[in-house]
């Protein structure tokens, strides 16, 4: 019988030869180089999600990009400015509105060059009747993120119903020229061309 010395000395000779052998891949043979795998693909950046939206031929593609892109501008970049945006939120849904403004209010003041924190209260001041407030909140977003379709959209929205058909039509075009298939802007920008350029004869 070996001495138990001897036969740890052996075990961990074995061992150590285990871990000294290299794995394979499953079409490497021994003695090649390991191939060198992949690395994923980096995020698309804004500018391409928005050159994609405006050449995407296919509602449910642009609606998918819209969503990447709101997803993007969704983020201020600061924990409390997210929460209160969530706290807004929930008001808003409970219809206490009044308090959801003053949630945006600590928001935009915490979080100034974010656009997206701008396009929300003008939302809240929007159901709160406060238009002049809404659109002043709207340009401000706009000032940060000319992109903002969402932005432009609303604002379109807030002077339709001021029946300011000009500066509606200026404001759906441009929605419109961001995210071409964006659902009703084409249908407004159809309906007020006619009354605001005229009626080709």
């Amino acid at each position: 019988m070996r001495p138990l010395s001897a036969l740890l000395v052996a075990a961990a000779l074995l061992a150590g030869g285990a871990q000294a052998a290299p794995r394979l891949a499953p079409d490497q043979r021994p003695g090649e180089a390991k191939p060198e795998q992949a690395k994923p693909a980096p995020p698309a950046s804004l500018d391409d999600l928005y050159a994609r939206l405006r050449e995407s031929d296919d509602d449910a593609e642009a609606k998918g990009i819209a969503r990447l892109i709101e997803r993007r501008l969704d983020r201020s970049g600061s924990a409390t400015a997210d929460l209160l945006t969530d706290r807004a939120r929930q008001a808003m849904t409970a219809q206490d509105f009044p308090l959801a403004a003053e949630l945006m209010d600590r928001v935009t003041a915490i979080e100034p060059g974010w656009s997206e924190g701008w396009n929300r209260r003008a939302t809240v001041f929007w159901l709160l009747s406060d238009k002049d407030v809404a659109v002043g909140d709207l340009q401000r977003a706009l000032v940060l993120e000319p992109r903002h379709f969402e932005a432009w959209a609303a604002l379109g929205r807030i002077y339709q119903s001021l029946d300011d058909k000009t500066r509606a039509l200026n404001a759906f075009r441009r929605a419109a020229a961001l995210y071409p298939r964006m659902d009703k802007v084409k249908e407004a920008v159809d309906r007020l061309t006619p009354e605001v350029d005229g009626r080709d004869l």
